[in-house]
C-alpha cells in the first residue's frame, strides 16, 4: 500500500522553506530536470505545476528520476561528510588528542568548516568536542581509581592546574569529587527521519531525541537532574547496538527493541513510559485508554503529559499514543515525523 502523503500544497510549502521537518517524509521529483530532492535542498525552487512527490527516494527511481547531487538524497539527513571521517577516525582512535586550527589545515581541512559541522550538528565547537572526550576519559579513569595527577597526563593535559581548571568546567565538580557523579556519553545516531541525539550511562540507554526539537535542551537538563550526571560526548558500547536495531526497524526487519533503557523522572512518568513498551508494534491507543492500562481512568491529560516528556524516542513507542477520534496529536519530533513512524509499522511505507 503507498505511504499515505501531506497535501501537495503543504509539500510544496515545505519545499519553499527547505522544512527539515518533512525529511523522510517526502522527495520532490522535478519534471522539468529529471531529478528528486530532499524537502531542504538548497536548488532554485520549480513552479508547482512542475513537481511530482513520491514518499520514498526509491518510488522516485522507479519512475525514472535521479538523485540531485546538491542535496544528495539518497544519503541519511545529517550522514557525516566524507571530508570529515578521517578527523574522526583519528579522534576515536585517539581521544586525547589535541588539535589546533594550524593542524586542521596540515590535514587538508578548513578549521571554520569543521567547526560550523559540529556547532551545526552536535551543538559545540570542535575544540569543544576534543576538550570533553579528554575530559570524559580522565572522568572514566578516576572513576575506575585514578589519581587525579594520573588521570591528568593520561589524558594529555601538560599540567594538573589546567587539567583540574578544565574539568570542573567540563563536568561541573572537581576531579577529587567525580567519584560521587556518574557519566552520561552522548552522541549522534542516524534515521530516515533525521539525525537524533543518543545519551547513555554504564547501565543502558537513557536519551533518544531529534536534535532539532525545541525541548532537547529541557531533556538535557532533567537528565543531568534526574541521574546525577554529567553529559559530555564520547562514544558507548550500547550506541552501535542502537544505531543497529535502529536501522533494522526503519528497514522492516525489527518490531521490537532489545536495548538497556535507563528511565528518569517521577515514578509516574517511568510507569507511563514503561506502559507504552505494551502497546504491540502496528497498534495505537488513545490517551483514554492507556489511562485505563495503567489503572489511573481519570489521569488523562497526566498520561499525555508523560507521553510528552518520554525521553527514549522511538524505542519507548510515544508515537502510538493518539487521540480518541483517531487523530494524530502531540509528538514533540512532529506528527509528519509521527505519521511516518505509524505508516511504518502499518506496513504503509
Amino acid at each position: 500500500m503507498p505511504r499515505t502523503l501531506p497535501e501537495p500544497e503543504i509539500m510544496y510549502k515545505a519545499l519553499l522553506e527547505k522544512d527539515p521537518r518533512f525529511e523522510g517524509i517526502f522527495v520532490a521529483a522535478i519534471k522539468t530536470t529529471g531529478v528528486f530532492c530532499r524537502p531542504t535542498c538548497h536548488a532554485k525552487k520549480p513552479k508547482p505545476q512542475n513537481v511530482e512527490y513520491f514518499g520514498s527516494a526509491q518510488d522516485a527511481l522507479l519512475h525514472g528520476y535521479r538523485p540531485c547531487k546538491l542535496c544528495t538524497p539518497l544519503d541519511y539527513q545529517g550522514k557525516m561528510p566524507d571530508w570529515l571521517e578521517p578527523l574522526i577516525k583519528e579522534v576515536d582512535a585517539n581521544p586525547g588528542i589535541k588539535l589546533k586550527d594550524y593542524e586542521l589545515k596540515q590535514r587538508g581541512l578548513d578549521p571554520n568548516r569543521v567547526r560550523r559541522w559540529f556547532k551545526k550538528h552536535l551543538g559545540m565547537t570542535f575544540q569543544a568536542y576534543l576538550r570533553g572526550l579528554r575530559i570524559a576519559q580522565a572522568f572514566g579513569n578516576i572513576k575506575h581509581g585514578d589519581q587525579v595527577i594520573e588521570a591528568a597526563f593520561a589524558s594529555g593535559y601538560d599540567s594538573v592546574s589546567g587539567f583540574t581548571e578544565s574539568f570542573k568546567k567540563n563536568a561541573g565538580v572537581n576531579p577529587s569529587a567525580s567519584q560521587a557523579k556518574d557519566l552520561v556519553r552522548f552522541s549522534r545516531v542516524l534515521t530516515p527521519l533525521g539525525p537524533m541525539l543518543a545519551g547513555a550511562n554504564d547501565q543502558g540507554i537513557c536519551l533518544l531525541e531529534f536534535t532539532d526539537r525545541r525541548m532537547l535542551e529541557t531533556q538535557l537538563a532533567r537528565l543531568k537532574k534526574s541521574l546525577k550526571s554529567e553529559l559530555l560526548p564520547g562514544q558507548s558500547p550500547h550506541f552501535d547496538n542502537l544505531q543497529t536495531q535502529l536501522e533494522e526497524y526503519f528497514n522492516g526487519k525489527r518490531r521490537e527493541f532489545d536495548l538497556p533503557l535507563v528511565f528518569m523522572g517521577t515514578p509516574f512518568q517511568k510507569q507511563a513510559w514503561r506502559a507504552l513498551l505494551d502497546i504491540p508494534f502496528g497498534s495505537t491507543r488513545s490517551y483514554k485508554e492507556q489511562a485505563r492500562a495503567l489503572g489511573r481512568p481519570e489521569a488523562v491529560r497526566a498520561v499525555g503529559k508523560a507521553n510528552g516528556d518520554n525521553p527514549i524516542s522511538i524505542v519507548v513507542p510515544c508515537h502510538r499514543l493518539i487521540g480518541s477520534n483517531g487523530e494524530l496529536v502531540g509528538y514533540g519530533g512532529g506528527l509528519w515525523r509521527k505519521r511516518y513512524l505509524l505508516n511504518l509499522e502499518r506496513g504503509d511505507g
